[in-house]
């Protein structure tokens, strides 16, 4: 009898810590699981990224990047093209079917440019830095947790929104309430419209120490219809 009283006290106090986590203690944990080296401000690494929909074609995309030297590369292969998006230290180089020398009406038509190579960078460094990328300046941490039943399973919610110089979304991200694993996060540009998206992440993978989603699937909040998928087949350390 006195340890079935034990186990409803333990019961108990880790009902009342699931209630009292602060947001930022969350977000340590979360960061502890996916990051546990603190690996994510040295990662150079390179992944093979690949992109299905039901309304278009595959598109294969390779990450490049090194967060130290400030470097970052996309090679995205889409029907009988290859786009070539470089960023180094600073310095923009385009390329398309492998030659610099495009069509102004081509770069337009296709949105070739150093603009949207810098927002890709901005794009694939933010989602594939999760969660270690919600301590970047700029980031507001809610400080209440929610806990919420999302697809027949109870997570810890995180909500992040963003200095207006940042961002304007609202981001809602879903850990696992026993080991703080990333599992959902969803973003809303206007909350009261339910717009937005939600995506489910699956079958973790481990690159230079971190704990990384190898399947995304993406779906808008409204109505839950079906977007896409990424998928990581390939991602490996580099120099």
């Amino acid at each position: 009898m006195r340890y079935f009283f034990l186990f409803l006290a333990l019961l108990a106090n880790t009902f009342v810590f699931a209630q009292e986590i602060s947001g930022q203690q969350l977000l340590e944990k979360a960061i502890a699981f996916h990051d546990p080296e603190d690996n994510w401000a040295t990662f150079k690494g390179k992944m093979l990224i690949e992109m299905e929909n039901p309304k278009g074609s595959p598109r294969t995309t390779v990450v490049e990047m090194k967060l130290p030297d400030n470097y970052f590369k996309t090679t995205v292969t889409k029907d009988n093209y290859t786009v070539e998006s470089e960023l180094d230290n600073g310095e923009c180089t385009l390329k398309l079917n492998g030659s610099t020398s495009i069509y102004p009406k081509i770069k337009d038509s296709m949105n070739i440019s150093c603009d949207r190579a810098k927002m890709m960078k901005n794009y694939y460094t933010y989602l594939y830095g999760l969660p270690m990328k919600l301590k970047d300046p700029g980031t507001l941490i809610a400080d209440k947790v929610i806990k919420k039943t999302f697809k027949g399973k109870e997570y810890l919610v995180l909500k992040a929104t963003y200095e207006k110089e940042v961002g304007n979304d609202t981001w809602y991200f879903y850990f696992d309430p026993k080991t703080y694993a990333m599992e959902v996060y969803q973003f809303f540009h206007d909350e009261s419209k339910n717009d937005g998206e939600y995506i489910l992440l699956s079958e973790m993978i481990t690159v230079n120490g971190i704990k990384i989603p190898k399947v995304r699937k993406w779906y808008y909040n409204k109505g839950d219809v079906f977007l896409a998928t990424d998928n990581l087949r390939k991602a490996n350390t580099i120099d």
